[in-house]
């Protein structure tokens, strides 16, 4: 007969966990912060490719701003979707 068995993260079980998740938390900021450099930088090419009628620069900074936007809402939702990833394999 084989015993059933359960395995469920261990906070306290390495030293230093407080403080990696002090350090992904700060790297959460950074990638946040970065993303909003880039949507910026991005919308000032879209803006200087509209402006001098140059369409393959304004459609580079349409593509900066989503793809800016998409890397925000990704490191927004980092934590839930790892969160929801988890109870998915938890249920398998």
């Amino acid at each position: 007969m084989l015993a059933d068995i359960s395995i469920d993260p261990n906070t306290d079980g390495l030293p230093g966990i407080a403080a990696l998740r002090t350090i992904v938390g700060a790297v959460m900021t950074v990638g946040l912060i970065l993303a909003v450099l880039a949507v910026i930088a991005a919308a000032i090419v879209w803006a200087l490719g509209s402006n001098t009628s140059n369409p393959h620069l304004a459609g580079r900074g349409k593509s900066g701003v989503l793809i800016a936007a998409g890397a925000a809402a990704i490191c927004g939702a980092a934590v839930t979707l790892v969160n929801f990833f988890w109870d998915v394999g938890q249920s398998v």
